[in-house]
């Protein structure tokens, strides 16, 4: 709160809107000697370095618009990113929402969406530094968002049409944060779901949730974002849709593409290595649809308990990262080397599932050298351990 203090003053503002980027361990050194220098207090140069390498760093979420927003370390890692709260707020506006509570705000990252789509926003953060934030980066929008410090618990609900939540599932804390059990959450999942039965809500969780805590009538919706899955939302009432339970949304730079179903698809049956290897994305295999997308692609599974499907058709997907076979080769390590040497393979991308390796460490040990680059899959297929070698496609 000092250095908050400190930094919204004419004089903070001010120097941080002048700083440039802010990137490494030595920027930071070389701002604070300068800042110093000039006689700025210890809490300023603090909250203004630290601010300054968090909006490098929030670029990478809020593009341009870091530039003039204010983070907490933890603030920053949990946010969603603005091109996801986009979509995220769409919803909310097709659905007919006019004035929605953002429950567990925290610096404002979905709130910026909702109300970049005309919503009236009520903003609630249960930690006073953290709504100071909030309200900092919403202030643009003037009376169309209002930010409360509370327990969403104790919001007042009665004049909104709907909820967004994103329970903390951390201990407090604005950097170093540690996991909690849902009864432990704020609010906790079972308040939350008590919620949703009675009203619209849409609710921001991790991607890995017990799937047998997901009530029955909810949309549950996976997301990943260039390759990482990033969150689970579980949509309730008019903003579930209507035949939909699984949904798996896949959002590559500019581009997303979504999957569809009403429960869980039925697997692909296992069929032995075809001339192509396809790794689902994270969001469809969360969603469990991963047997849909093998009926699009005529693929069919290479282990019943493996995440990997394998056809011979050259079809690909936006559900799923395409390799071309070139061979099966030795797993045993040394067999293994000596097989990429005599190719040339000097740069090898390892992907594993079912076996216990490390892969930073089979790098190692694999003595890589030559001008020719490859994909390796190292993976159980039964109860034996293989290594594919192929081509991204």
């Amino acid at each position: 709160m000092a250095e908050l203090t400190a930094l919204l003053t004419s004089e903070g503002l001010r120097l941080l809107d002048g700083m440039p980027p802010v990137e490494s361990a030595a920027d930071v050194a070389t701002a604070v000697t300068s800042l110093r220098a000039a006689g700025h207090s210890p809490d300023l140069v603090s909250a203004v370095v630290g601010q300054a390498r968090l909006r490098t760093r929030g670029r990478a979420k809020f593009g341009d618009l870091a530039e003039r927003m204010l983070f907490t370390r933890a603030g920053l890692e949990q946010a969603t990113r603005l091109p996801i709260a986009a979509r995220h707020a769409a919803r909310f506006r097709d659905a007919g929402v006019a004035r929605v509570a953002d429950l567990g705000c925290g610096i404002g990252g979905d709130a910026l969406g909702l109300a970049g789509f005309g919503m009236k926003v009520t903003a609630v953060d249960a930690d006073e530094v953290t709504a100071a934030i909030a309200a900092y980066n919403l202030a643009p929008f003037g009376r169309d968002v209002e930010v409360r410090q509370g327990l969403a618990e104790e919001a007042d609900l009665s004049a909104v049409d709907a909820v967004w939540l994103d329970p903390a599932r951390r201990s407090a804390g604005h950097t170093e944060t540690t996991r909690t059990r849902p009864a432990d959450w704020s609010p906790p999942l079972d308040w939350v779901f008590e919620l949703a039965a009675r009203m619209p809500v849409g609710v921001k969780l991790g991607p890995a949730l017990d799937r047998d805590l997901i009530p029955a009538d909810m949309e549950a919706q996976w997301v990943s974002a260039d390759g990482s899955t990033v969150e689970l939302v579980l949509w309730s009432k008019s903003l579930a849709r209507d035949g939909v339970r699984r949904a798996a949304l896949v959002i590559r730079g500019d581009a997303a593409h979504e999957l569809t179903a009403d429960a869980d698809a039925a697997d692909a049956p296992v069929r032995a290595l075809g001339a192509f290897l396809h790794e689902p994305d994270g969001a469809v295999i969360r969603a469990r649809l991963i047997g849909d997308v093998a009926r699009a692609l005529e693929a069919g599974m290479l282990d019943e308990r493996i995440a990997y499907l394998t056809s011979d058709a050259a079809l690909t997907s936006p559900f799923v990262s395409s390799f071309r076979v070139r061979e099966v080769l030795p797993a045993d390590v040394k067999a293994l080397s000596k097989a990429l040497r005599e190719r040339g393979i000097g740069r090898l991308e390892i992907k594993k599932r079912g076996v216990d390796i490390d892969p930073a460490v089979l790098r190692t040990r694999l003595k890589l050298t030559g001008s020719e680059s490859a994909t390796l899959f190292v993976t159980r297929i039964g109860t034996r351990r293989t290594a594919i070698l192929a081509d991204r496609i």
